[in-house]
């Protein structure tokens, strides 16, 4: 049985380096890592959630939604020192760092918030920058029998921040005589331009950053991290955690925290259907999912297991989906694992008082969102068969929002519905088709409900006979000019009775 490091609370550690705009990938670490602390919570173990936003890594890349020609002359700085793109903030990192939280507070995800610049200019890290100095030897015996990597014998672990032009990329140490790292600033990665300066420091205070797998080991013991997992990549025979793993242990004298190695967030398809992006970050991803369906989306699966999200396809819809089915799941109480999922789309602030309110699906919502006719707290009234409370009005209403943001953005054509007002002069029907709608106008000279026209649509394609798929594409030609639709038999239910009988009626001529 593992105890706190430091004998009273369970200290739970994640991080992400801020280099833009954070990938909705980083997001599955953010929700593994709090749902530990809340599970724990629950438990009554006491346990504390740490995040580091990672400011002091350097500035490698210009994202393509930046100006190059602004940002060229600070790549290579680390992040910090690299200004905001828009004002009011105190620097790069900090603009796309709130983006990013805001999107964890939305997931009911509150870790306590760090910077890497805190921990070096502290000097928090320095007992672990000397140590690394002192035996890089070491460090570089660790880097080539762990995962093969042959450092030059003047290899140093530390990055310094050149004293003249502020870049860190573009330096490599020298030497280290025990109280200062000679250095010089003469390399180019990436389109960085080194000064030429050469000079030397005292690697402590933030003159310095240890290089990113020493740097990873040197975390957890100046943090005393007791568990912190990462992304699968960083789980290979020889890769970095196995580097960071064996450094922790044999440079720091420490034994590595647990770890919870777990399989990727993807979004799938390159090219999006998208006016704003293409739903790849934690903040467009947050944009087109309430809180616990954004929870669901990141928990759902088995942490081994990796999970894809199209916001382009059918994953909104079905997400939504698996959302309500789980919420039914605990309205017909059914006590098991699913019944627990659902209550971790719930904060733990809020579990206390959850409950499973009934919601229209959202492909409906999305459908009478498109159809300004239809009333849709009627509708979902007459679904549910009962007054709506005033929290499933509210979500409701909340659930539109979130549809009509998706069918705005994201949503292909497949989604999007236009009702005709007359039947439309180019399409061609089959005398099966006229006769099958001819007979359907007959039935629907009265309302009927959803159930009552899909049973009499089933039995069309007997009576006439007509294939279904001919008798369904006819309906949404004759209705919405197209070949597919929404449920055909709700979607006629939904729609004013006589303008239905009238138009196929037309449709059968």
């Amino acid at each position: 049985t593992r105890k706190p490091t430091n004998g009273k609370s369970f200290l739970i550690r994640d991080e992400k380096t801020i280099s833009g705009r954070v990938h909705v990938g980083s997001m599955r670490g953010v929700a593994i890592h709090g749902l530990v602390g809340e599970v724990l919570s629950e438990m009554g173990v006491a346990n504390e959630y740490q995040y580091e936003l990672n400011d002091f890594d350097p500035f490698d890349a210009i994202p393509y939604y930046l100006d190059a020609e602004i940002y060229t002359p600070y790549l290579g700085k680390p992040l910090y020192t690299v200004p905001s793109p828009v004002p009011g903030f105190s620097n790069y990192a900090e603009y796309f760092a709130a983006e990013y939280v805001a999107v964890h507070k939305k997931a009911g995800f509150t870790p306590s918030y760090y910077r890497a610049t805190e921990l070096y200019k502290s000097g928090k890290m320095d007992p672990y920058i000397k140590m690394s100095l002192d035996k890089a030897a070491e460090i570089r015996r660790i880097l080539k029998d762990v995962s093969g990597s042959i450092k030059k014998d003047e290899w140093l672990p530390v990055s310094v921040v050149c004293e003249a032009c502020g870049k860190m990329m573009t330096t490599r140490s020298l030497s280290y005589d025990g109280e200062k790292v000679s250095y010089i600033c003469d390399i180019g990665p990436d389109g960085t331009v080194p000064c030429g300066h050469s000079g030397s420091v005292s690697p402590y205070g933030g003159t310095t950053k240890l290089f990113w797998k020493t740097d990873w080991a040197a975390k957890w013991c100046a943090m005393n991290v007791d568990i912190e997992g990462a992304g699968k990549d960083h789980y290979t025979k020889g890769g970095s955690h196995d580097v960071a793993a064996a450094i922790s242990r044999e440079i720091f004298n420490r034994e590595a925290p647990f770890d919870i190695p777990y399989e990727f967030f993807l979004v799938g398809g390159k090219k999006m259907s998208s006016s704003k992006g293409s739903g790849s970050t934690a903040h467009e991803m947050g944009e087109l999912l309430p809180p616990t369906v954004l929870r669901l989306a990141l928990i759902g699966k088995e942490i081994n297991q990796q999970i894809e999200v199209d916001p382009a396809g059918d994953s909104i819809p079905r997400l939504y989906d698996w959302h309500d089915e789980l919420a039914l799941n605990v309205r017909n109480g059914v006590a098991d694992d699913f019944s627990r999922l659902y209550e971790l789309t719930y904060s733990l602030e809020e579990r206390a008082g959850e409950d499973a309110p009934w919601m229209l699906r959202f492909s409906q919502v999305a459908f009478i969102a498109q159809m300004p006719h239809i009333n849709l707290h009627d509708e979902a009234e007459s679904q549910k068969g009962s007054s709506l409370t005033d929290e499933e009005k509210t979500l409701l209403d909340e659930r539109k929002e979130y549809a009509l943001f998706w069918l705005n953005t994201y949503a292909t054509d497949e989604h999007k519905f236009i009702l005709q007002d007359t039947v439309p002069k180019d399409i061609t029907l089959s005398p099966e088709q006229k006769t099958a709608l001819g007979l359907l106008s007959e039935y629907m000279s009265e309302p009927h409900s959803g159930e009552d026209i899909h049973a009499v649509l089933h039995g069309l394609k007997t009576e006439v006979p007509i294939p279904p798929k001919d008798l369904f594409s006819a309906l949404y030609k004759v209705f919405l000019n197209r070949d597919s639709g929404p449920k055909a038999g709700w979607f006629l239910s939904v729609l004013p009775q006589e303008y239905v009988h009238k138009m196929l009626f037309d449709a059968s001529k």
